[in-house]
């Protein structure tokens, strides 16, 4: 039988890292139920000890996910370790994640322990762990710049201790393949034990290597779980791709010789939703979910593919998500064409609620927009995470005026806690004066660090895709929105990236 490779998604735990990416509850659940749906076969739920608002994540997610497993980070002590099985206690399948830096520069700087200090609290965290759940997952913190031999004594500890699966993560992207490959594979070697557990790579993007690096540790190292995110998502330059590490094993089945259990139709949905909830806009030119990873320009290629597809395709858009038929849905579909379409994309709500609500919008920007396609659906089903009894800001009425030579003025009407109020201001731009009008009356004091448009489909006519990212006291959120008026889209982009900023829970970054 061919083996098969675990993919274990860390979207919502170490993809929530990058700053300004941070979810709210109902945003997490959403994901991992599209996580579910793409059939993951590990979620990462995110990290119970760090904050009241993540703990109440992972034990939502916990409770509604039956599917996948459901994981908890914790850090290697018996409060976080408590802490993350009681989040996870209604879970079908559950697992604790317990991790300790073991490199030289990480336990002298940071933890200020010695080597046997850190081994012991290693062994002792996982069998204190393994007494509460049946699944207990071991990290070595910036494992790949630990000593060999020290690291070899940690692992054989944590796999007698009842660690069933040992990830080595490269926690900075130092590494390259080969040299990555068989550090795994020397690490297995050398453990008596290492036959006992399964073998995990986690790894980070600041060389561009992760997904190479991760694909080596599985086909020279013999790793049989890839830790990875959507979109490559993650702090600092990113993780590993979770679309690119499952297409390549899919479609390079004769190397890697290995089975993913993933349903790749369903890939394109999850990159629109976590690109959308977060803000992370995905690059046109992104491998598999770009909006170019299929298109070609060249008359060559172009007429390749019209005589023989696979003279310059690989794979097939539609396996992963992508639809032939751009053009859906107009004014005049009704709510059962629009119910279906949610289903073709991989992208349906989880409650006739969410339908009509999302459909009532449907119709809404059918009557502003002639043609509508996926990607607008897509955009339609994401903003579906925040509902307006969940605001704190909400837009409601937006007028400006802008003339050559003059300088441009918007009024802007908006609620707050409820109650409506009218901002006005004059600004550079339309776009300038309907932020400034807003700001007027709030008073958040934050600095703007990010302005991005994205067009979400291909004509004048699209929708634009706003994101906005804002900084306060040390704070960092981003703020989406999307309206057929790029000034409208502004405004919601801004007024979601401040309730955000009105949510005050506390996160603790954890590195892994």
């Amino acid at each position: 039988m061919t083996e098969k490779l675990i993919i274990f998604d860390t979207t919502l735990r170490d993809g929530e890292q990058s700053p300004g990416a941070s979810m709210t509850r109902d945003e997490k659940l959403r994901i991992a139920r599209q996580l579910e749906r793409l059939r993951v076969d590990v979620i990462e739920a995110g990290f119970a000890a760090s904050s009241n608002g993540d703990f109440e994540a992972v034990r939502c997610i916990a409770d509604a996910i039956k599917d996948s497993t459901v994981c908890s980070l914790s850090r290697a002590n018996d409060r976080d370790i408590s802490r993350a099985a009681e989040a996870l206690k209604g879970a079908a399948n559950a697992r604790i994640h317990t991790f300790i830096a073991t490199s030289p520069l990480h336990m002298e700087k940071k933890l200020r322990m010695t080597p046997e200090e850190v081994l012991e609290q290693a062994r002792l965290s996982v069998r204190f762990a393994r007494n509460l759940v049946a699944g207990v997952e071991f990290s070595p913190e910036d494992g790949y710049r630990s000593d060999m031999d020290f690291l070899c004594r940690v692992l054989e500890a944590v796999i007698t201790a009842g660690a069933s699966t040992i990830n080595v993560p490269d926690t900075v992207g130092y590494a390259v393949p080969e040299l990555y490959g068989n550090f795994i594979k020397t690490l297995r070697e050398r453990i008596p034990n290492s036959d006992k557990a399964i073998w995990s790579v986690h790894c980070h993007n600041d060389l561009g290597m992760a997904v190479a690096n991760s694909l080596a540790g599985v086909k020279i190292g013999g790793a049989r779980q890839v830790e990875c995110t959507i979109n490559g998502l993650g702090e600092r330059a990113g993780n590993c791709s979770l679309e690119e590490v499952v297409m390549a094993v899919k479609t390079r089945k004769d190397y890697f010789g290995l089975e993913v259990g993933i349903d790749t139709h369903h890939i394109v949905a999850a990159s629109r939703m976590v690109s959308q909830t977060t803000g992370f806009v995905v690059q046109p030119n992104k491998a598999v979910v770009g909006a170019n990873a299929f298109a070609h320009a060249s008359g060559i290629h172009q007429d390749g593919v019209l005589k023989a597809r696979d003279t310059y395709e690989i794979m097939r858009a539609e396996d992963v998500g992508w639809s032939a038929n751009k053009i859906v849905l107009g004014k005049l579909s009704g709510r059962n064409a629009f119910k279906q379409r949610l289903l073709e994309l991989g992208a349906a709500l989880d409650s006739e609620t969410a339908i009509n609500t999302a459909f009532t919008r449907f119709k809404e920007l059918a009557d502003r927009k002639s043609e509508i396609f996926d990607e607008d659906i897509l955009a339609l089903v994401s903003d579906e995470s925040v509902t307006p009894e969940r605001e704190h800001y909400g837009l409601v009425s937006l007028s400006q005026h802008s003339e050559t030579g003059e300088r441009p003025h918007a009024s802007v009407v908006f609620t707050v806690g409820g109650q409506e109020v009218r901002g006005e201001s004059d600004g550079n731009g339309p776009v300038d004066a309907s932020l400034k009008a807003i700001e007027q009356h709030v008073r958040s004091g934050a600095e703007m660090v990010l302005y991005s448009v994205n067009a979400i489909s291909g004509s004048t006519e699209s929708q634009g895709e706003v994101t906005v990212r804002l900084q306060n006291s040390g704070r960092v959120v981003n703020g989406v929105g999307a309206d057929p008026d790029i000034v409208v889209a502004s405004a919601k982009a801004y007024l979601s990236a401040l309730n955000k900023l009105q949510d005050k829970s506390d996160r603790v970054a954890a590195q892994g």
